[in-house]
């Protein structure tokens, strides 16, 4: 099947490498590539050839979150519309948390916000030397809700509130010391390490790989319909509040928002 803004190749070992493919964004999310991820997702979990899949992005960054467009256009929604986007971007993450097959984050640049919920729902990530980091709704005036399930899950919130609220950047060693991060590499060794986290699931069973995974999701903390929906509507709620519209409107204008001294 073809996408618009993501790739998703198979090679001859069955291992599957889903591609975030809108560089020219720095891989924002948009609404149709959420749905195009959830879709691949999908597809992947139907494909029994497949062993173990590698999720990657194209160009620069890894995933710069939410498309600022795509945000704006919840100026003058209603909250009924509101929920409704969130949950395209909620299903995604879900979907990929759920996946069956091992998923291997390959991370080559920056990921900022929604880009830390994708490499949250990774069963294990590299990333290179030199990448930043940063959960910076906050200095739209948003919340990380959405993405929040997963990142808690990752980090512990112990962990999760060094940087969950702050919106400050972080290097990769501080990724790897908050748990998002597995190993850190030099860009030139990026794939190297990548093929070293493939290879030991060519020697085991795929399906009791997947049962693995599924029972070690199922003991750790609970992601579900519930979860999901109340994570939504708490964005939602930040949405009515004045500081979303006068952190996007700011970041359009090309200004500091009100808040900033």
């Amino acid at each position: 099947m073809a996408y618009q803004y993501i790739m998703l190749t198979t090679d001859e070992r069955g291992i599957a490498t889903l591609t975030l493919d809108r560089a020219d964004k720095h891989n924002a999310l948009n609404a149709d590539m959420c749905d195009q991820i959830k879709s691949a997702a999908e597809s992947i979990n139907n494909d029994k050839s497949i062993r173990a899949v590698v999720l990657a992005a194209s160009g620069k960054s890894f995933c710069a979150g939410g498309d600022l467009a795509w945000m704006r256009e919840q100026f003058d929604a209603t909250r009924e519309v509101r929920i409704a986007e969130a949950k395209r971007l909620a299903s995604m993450l879900f979907a990929l948390n759920t996946l069956e097959k091992p998923l291997i984050g390959k991370v080559q640049g920056n990921a900022f916000g929604g880009g830390i919920g994708m490499m949250s729902v990774c069963d294990v990530v590299v990333a290179v030397m030199g990448a930043k980091f940063g959960l910076t709704e906050t200095k739209l005036g948003l919340i990380p809700a959405t993405i929040s399930p997963y990142v808690l899950a990752r980090m512990g919130e112990d962990k999760a509130r060094r940087v969950f609220m702050s919106a400050r950047l972080f290097d990769a060693q501080e990724a790897k010391a908050l748990n998002l991060v597995a190993k850190i590499v030099e860009q030139s060794e990026l794939d190297a390490a990548v093929e070293t986290e493939i290879l030991p699931y060519l020697q085991t069973a795929p399906g009791a790989v997947a049962r693995a995974k599924r029972l070690a999701r199922s003991l750790g903390p609970v992601i579900d319909e519930a979860t999901i929906d109340f994570t939504v509507n708490q964005l939602a709620d930040c949405w009515e509040d004045p500081e979303a519209h006068e952190g996007i409107a700011a970041f359009f204008e090309k200004r500091k928002p009100d808040w900033v001294k």
